[in-house]
């Protein structure tokens, strides 16, 4: 949270230098965190709402942010921003795939859309921890240290929780549509 000297310190050329470095991340880091937080959450309102807390959160601490990894950083504020807004409502629910942030480049459409409903379907299907072990795991591409640090459990826990999910996620995945859905 940003206390009151955050609000009225004066334009210096410190914090123009942090304002820009700041401005920087964000343009850089957004699209890989707003991705981030649809996977966590499944919509794309909500994921965009929690990237806006992370920011600001990540910008209230940006002195101690950028000594490190930033991007970790802010990771790990979505990351428990998101634990602590499934605690309140306690019910998840995927959208639809169309919600799903574009990722940049060229894709196939038509694979892509296909694709995207079916990993939403087998998302669906796991708790939310194991989503965000998977999510950060798989879909971020994270080593297993860092996502037990993002999500303050031990790595055991990250290598367990993820096989278990794997393999749902395998069985989900390689079961046939049901006619009425093709």
């Amino acid at each position: 949270m940003l206390d009151d000297a955050d609000v009225d310190e004066p334009d210096t050329p410190d914090r123009h230098e942090r304002d820009t470095a700041f401005t920087a991340f964000v343009e850089q880091s957004s699209p890989a965190l707003l991705r981030t937080a649809w996977f966590l959450c499944g919509d794309a309102h909500r994921a965009e709402e929690l990237v806006q807390h992370a920011l600001v959160r990540t910008y209230a601490a940006w002195s101690r942010a950028s000594r490190g990894d930033p991007l970790a950083y802010a990771r790990r504020v979505l990351v428990n921003l998101r634990t602590d807004s499934w605690r309140q409502r306690r019910r998840e629910v995927l959208r639809a795939p169309e919600d799903l942030p574009d990722p940049g480049g060229g894709p196939d459409e038509h694979t892509v859309t296909h694709d995207r409903d079916e990993l939403v379907r087998a998302l669906a299907l796991l708790t939310p921890r194991q989503r965000r072990i998977v999510v950060l795991r798989h879909l971020v591409g994270l080593p297993e240290s860092e996502v037990a640090a993002a999500l303050g459990v031990s790595v055991g826990t990250v290598k367990s929780t993820a096989h278990r999910s794997l393999a749902t996620l395998r069985a989900a995945l390689s079961q046939p549509e049901p006619e009425e859905t093709r």
